[in-house]
């Protein structure tokens, strides 16, 4: 049986699961579906379109699936969809897409978004990715599953950050940042590869030393862009995650920080 708090508002047109629980002085309007098992806390106001997945949490006075902060945004029936087991925390705002885009913007599964986190418009979240506290995506931004946003990480809108990328607390991204690679300061340069994540999420040391050297043929060789994803094509028919790393800086279209 669905838990709607008597003093929760939810419009009569919101599709609830049977399950979902909702919690006092929230709003929840029409064109919002929710999925089984998803926690919605206390004044947190939901705006649609917009659809959220299964086991999801949504804490106190977040603001989900607003009207984006655009100027050339006019109203139109765009989209947010949230896929499963997210945790969002206080005060997180996610907007809706754009026409300008795909209409859509899209957060992905098992993904933590920390306090006061801001996804703008036409964002795509992959999944696993940790957004901490404060870090603030701008539209069209695209985040690789397994990323991880420092606190008050700033991401400058259209950038890519690649699968399993890392930024330090308070970066300011400019740029595309590859797969694998950690990036610090304002604006964000590159510091080597998650090494230690390699290892937590049981990459062998070969692969390890693969990635490594990979990173050094892009970084530190002196090699120019197209030199280094040249002496890269033996590596990544061998290794996917190589594969990945490289296909990440052939997708930039903002150039890859450096």
């Amino acid at each position: 049986m669905t838990r709607i708090h008597p003093q929760a508002i939810v419009d009569p047109a919101a599709r609830l699961a049977d399950d979902v629980e909702v919690g006092p002085w929230t709003w929840i309007g029409p064109d919002v579906e929710i999925g089984a098992g998803t926690v919605i806390g206390p004044h947190v106001v939901l705006k649609g379109p917009t659809t959220i997945g299964e086991g999801n949490r949504i804490f106190q006075f977040s603001s989900v699936g607003e009207d984006c902060q655009d100027k050339k945004y006019a109203g139109e029936p765009t989209r947010l969809v949230i896929g499963d087991f997210n945790v969002i925390r206080e005060g997180c705002t996610l907007h809706r897409g754009t026409i300008q885009d795909q209409g859509v913007t899209q957060i992905g599964s098992y993904n933590l978004l920390m306090a006061y986190v801001h996804v703008g418009h036409d964002c795509i979240v992959g999944d696993h990715c940790i957004l901490a506290n404060n870090a603030a995506i701008a539209g069209h931004v695209h985040v690789g599953s397994g990323a991880i946003l420092g606190g008050f990480t700033t991401v400058h809108q259209f950038c890519r950050l690649g699968a399993w990328s890392m930024s330090a607390a308070n970066s300011a991204v400019f740029k595309d940042i590859p797969a694998y690679v950690m990036v610090g300061g304002n604006p964000a340069s590159a510091h080597g590869m998650n090494f230690e994540g390699m290892r937590r999420r049981g990459y062998s040391p070969e692969l390890v030393t693969a990635l490594r050297r990979a990173y050094k043929q892009v970084y530190r060789q002196g090699l120019t862009l197209q030199e280094a994803l040249k002496s890269l094509e033996a590596s990544a028919q061998e290794h996917p995650e190589i594969a990945l790393y490289r296909d990440s800086i052939l997708a930039s279209t903002r150039g890859i920080t450096r």
